[in-house]
């Protein structure tokens, strides 16, 4: 009896994590997908494949041709679409799955949170008055902001934004988490910043700028979540493997 293939679609500081817990046994054999937008990822701990699968039905078929016997989720909580893939191939295939999702921020006694569903919504949220806005949520979206010139933006990310924006007043900054709070309270008050726009990713990492914005008072426009897929949901790491345990004791219960 060879170890049991496990798929993890990660992107995630938990991605790594789980492939940590689960290569440290012998019984799984991990594989660690990654989307690709990342251009130069971190190592891992586990064999890697990078780039998508062609859709839902793409995962199904990988799924199927690598024998997996279980699926992690664990992609950022805004990756709703290769999450509702993963919902539709674990549906489609069999394969048991679960979701890693860290618990998303809680609002505190002190914060100024305006919070909205979509970036397009956060965008309205800045107003006509010209501001300085910290940008913080990743570069996929934020071509988004050009619909709104009149603001000055510092815009963090982990990889410059391409294409490059035409904003007339924009400063880019590139930086990996996590960033703690001294430090961007620095930040902000260094730049003047008026309002800080995020994504509620929940976790450490990236944290300090939302207590950072509580400890100064400034507004913050936070994006909801998207809604989670259909799947079984954990947010601890002992929770995948004790699922991993209970999908696969039948087949180390009959040997195979």
């Amino acid at each position: 009896m060879g170890p049991h293939p496990v798929l993890i679609l990660g992107g995630t500081t938990e991605a790594k994590a789980v492939a940590e817990a689960l290569a440290a046994r012998p019984d799984l054999a991990p594989l660690l997908s990654l989307a690709g937008r990342t251009l130069s990822p971190r190592p891992q701990p586990v064999p890697v494949r990078v780039g998508g699968f062609g859709g839902a039905e793409g995962l199904a078929r990988f799924l199927k041709e690598g024998s997996f016997r279980l699926m992690v989720v664990a992609t950022h909580p805004f990756a709703a679409r290769i999450s509702a893939h993963a919902a539709r191939a674990a549906a489609e295939t069999g394969v048991p799955a679960i979701q890693l999702t860290r618990p998303a921020w809680q609002k505190q006694l002190g914060d100024r949170w305006q919070e909205v569903e979509t970036v397009t919504e956060a965008v309205s949220a800045l107003g006509d008055a010209p501001k300085r806005v910290f940008l913080a949520i990743g570069r996929q979206e934020a071509a988004a902001f050009e619909a709104a010139p009149q603001h000055a933006y510092l815009i963090r990310s982990v990889d410059p934004v391409d294409p490059p924006l035409t904003l007339p007043r924009m400063e880019s900054l590139l930086a990996t988490g996590p960033f703690d709070e001294a430090a961007e309270e620095a930040l902000l008050r260094a730049r003047g910043i008026e309002v800080v726009v995020a994504k509620n990713s929940g976790g450490a990492a990236t944290y300090g700028k939302i207590a950072a914005a509580r400890r100064i008072g400034l507004p913050v426009i936070l994006v909801a979540r998207p809604p989670l897929p259909d799947l079984r949901q954990a947010s601890r790491i002992d929770e995948v493997l004790a699922f991993a345990d209970h999908v696969l004791a039948p087949a180390k219960k009959r040997g195979v």
